[in-house]
């Protein structure tokens, strides 16, 4: 059902006509008369991106901290949904910044009260963010809290009667007292087979899916997601599902300068060693014919071997987790031998399926896996121009990713005939917009860029101090007690960060330190937010964090924010001319200006940023203060 416009339409009108002067009547009179500032660069951004949605372009909308680009791109897209009947989907870069649009007293709400509207906004949060009832299950006996997220579930979970009346359940945030590894024991992940599962008419990530497809204005979900969406589009609708999004009037990508990441990582296929394993054991225990288990033993023995060899090969740089793969001609052996195993070994259970004597649910789940696991396999042999990388966490996964996904994004996103805004205050580079319209395979586009409104000469302070990796933790310690807490330490990495809650130990600071990973994200922010004097360490809140007032005083960047010596970013190097200047650079300089732009978010605060250095970095100081919204004192 379509909402009602926002606004009245005549018949003398065109609807953009009517837009625009509605968008004029909110910014110049009705929000100023709710208090909200009279700011030059909201209205002019306003009005920039009228002709985007009636030309159904892509926008780049650069639009510095403060501007309140949020408000302007919710109008756009609520009156758009309304005029044609479609939500629009708000792609944002992570959980985090999805809580800050529709948090209770956020930008959305806020809107609501100042416009008298309700708007039908709803969550469409990434798979991982939802419980899985059949892993819950089989950890149920083994950890008293798993036990206790059982107790907590609705009725209509165990319950053999229809399903009358439910409601959306599982999500992570119900569960905010689980760090993440517990979560990950009973969250879902890719191992399951929600298609078959018998217990998916009433698992929480179903009913929530059910849900937000019938939103009439809005759909907040992460770039993840939406990329996930649009890589699982043709093969959901070919096995007779629904998308994993409805289709959308336009789409929005908040902090849009990252999708580039999200696009990798949706595309990017893992084989696990050990999953294999637990997946085969598991089945193994089913009836089955002799011939089956001997193949199932075969493929085991093999995947063993191909993963030694990958071990003996791979390079590892700077004691980073993900080892550099380097394909030599027994690897490519080795592997297209697993392949020719796993391929009988899946015609075998073809006959298996025939005599109905194994579980069907299992059986699918091998099934599935094997076939995503052929396809990686077959793409690691034979892909000239994929970065692959092992990570040593447990027992190994070799990860395979595309190093360029702008032909696929120019086929699959940007050719649908929809508006689509990217905003963000770090869109460009150098004033132009090329380097990032280029990586996502956008060949037409309008922009904008408009500075922030706010005094940063008389609001903020920058200090640059250089130092050795012994003096980072006493300064830091200092400057947090200077300030009784208040203050937000973002770190390169989390070893950076685990690095500095060891140094803090003995330390005992009279104010609570809260680390990222520690409890549901959006939990730790709120706790932030509201003991005053408390301190935030993260190494992923270099965007989207958004804390007004006294809480967030001060930000200590610790380490200077250069991509990791990884294989992503080694394989950006090997294709560029000038590794440095063209990668790592850019990419620390666009990150600091994110990190930087956490202090001042509104008029009202104020605060200092000691951005520390060792003795090497001090010499890309010029470089630095090229981007610093004042100068370093």
């Amino acid at each position: 059902m379509r909402g009602k416009l926002p606004f009245a339409l005549s018949r003398e009108q065109t609807f953009y006509e009517a837009l625009n002067d509605w968008i004029g009547d909110v910014f110049y009179d009705i929000l100023p008369e709710k208090g909200f500032d009279l700011r030059d660069e909201q209205i002019f951004m306003a009005f920039q991106l009228t002709n985007s949605y009636k030309n159904k372009k892509v926008m780049f909308a650069e639009a510095g901290v403060g501007t309140g680009k949020t408000f302007v791109y919710l109008l756009y897209a609520l009156a758009y949904a309304r005029y044609t009947g479609k939500p629009a989907v708000i792609a944002c870069a992570d959980e985090t910044l999805i809580e800050q649009l529709v948090k209770k007293g956020g930008d959305i709400e806020k809107l609501e009260h100042a416009l008298g509207l309700s708007i039908d906004v709803r969550l469409a949060k990434s798979r991982d963010q939802y419980l899985c009832l059949q892993k819950l299950d089989a950890e149920i006996s083994s950890d008293e809290k798993y036990f206790d997220v059982h107790q907590s579930l609705p009725d209509f979970v165990e319950s053999p009667q229809s399903l009358k009346k439910y409601h959306s359940y599982g999500d992570r945030k119900e569960y905010s007292h689980l760090t993440d590894s517990e979560w990950e024991k009973i969250g879902w992940d890719s191992l399951q087979d929600c298609f078959s599962c018998s217990k998916r008419h009433r698992c929480g990530q179903t009913l929530s899916r059910d849900h937000y497809r019938h939103s009439e204005d809005l759909i907040v979900c992460s770039h993840d997601f939406y990329m996930e969406h649009i890589w699982t589009k043709e093969s959901r609708t070919r096995e007779g599902q629904l998308p994993l999004l409805p289709e959308a009037s336009s789409v929005i990508f908040d902090e849009g300068h990252l999708l580039e990441f999200a696009a990798q990582k949706a595309l990017t296929y893992r084989i696990q060693k050990n999953s294999l394993e637990i997946l085969l054991e598991r089945f193994s225990h089913s009836e089955m014919r002799e011939k089956t288990l001997t193949l199932m033993e075969d493929v085991l023995r093999q995947n063993d071997i191909w993963f030694q060899e990958l071990g003996n090969s791979a390079e590892t740089k700077n004691e980073s987790y993900r080892k550099n793969v380097h394909k030599s001609e027994r690897s490519t052996k080795l592997g297209k031998k697993l392949v020719s195993l796993i391929e009988k070994l899946t015609e075998e259970l073809v006959f298996e399926a025939e005599l109905y004597v194994v579980d069907e649910y299992q059986l699918k789940i091998v099934e599935e896996y094997l076939e995503q696991m052929l396809f990686s396999l077959k793409l690691f042999n034979e892909d000239q121009k994929g970065i692959q990388w092992l990570e040593t966490t447990g027992d190994g996964t070799l990860v395979i990713m595309p190093r360029l996904v702008e032909d696929i994004l120019k086929s699959q996103v940007f050719n649908q005939n929809v508006p689509f805004i990217f905003s963000s205050a770090t869109l460009s580079t150098k004033g132009e917009f090329q380097y990032l319209s280029n990586s996502l395979g956008i060949e037409s586009f309008d922009s904008f860029s408009v500075e922030s409104p706010f005094d940063y000469e008389q609001k903020m302070k920058i200090s640059i101090p250089t130092l050795t990796d012994h003096e980072k933790y006493e300064h830091t310690y200092q400057q947090l007690m200077n300030m009784n807490g208040k203050s937000l330490i973002l770190f390169s990495s989390k070893k950076s960060m685990d690095s500095f809650r060891n140094q803090m130990i003995d330390k005992k600071p009279p104010f609570n330190l809260y680390f990222e990973g520690d409890e549901e994200i959006s939990v730790t922010v709120e706790k932030f937010q509201n003991d005053v004097q408390s301190v935030l360490c993260s190494y992923h809140l270099w965007e989207g964090l958004d804390i007004p007032g006294d809480s967030l005083s001060q930000v200590i960047i610790f380490d200077l924010p250069f991509p990791p010596s990884d294989p992503v970013f080694d394989a950006k190097r090997r294709h560029s001319a000038d590794p440095f200047q063209e990668v790592d650079l850019p990419y620390m300089l666009l990150r600091l200006r994110q990190g930087i732009g956490r202090l001042i978010r509104t008029h009202e605060d104020q605060g200092t940023v000691h951005l520390l250095v060792n003795q090497d970095e001090s010499q890309l100081l010029s470089s630095i203060e090229e981007i610093l919204p004042v100068k370093a004192q």
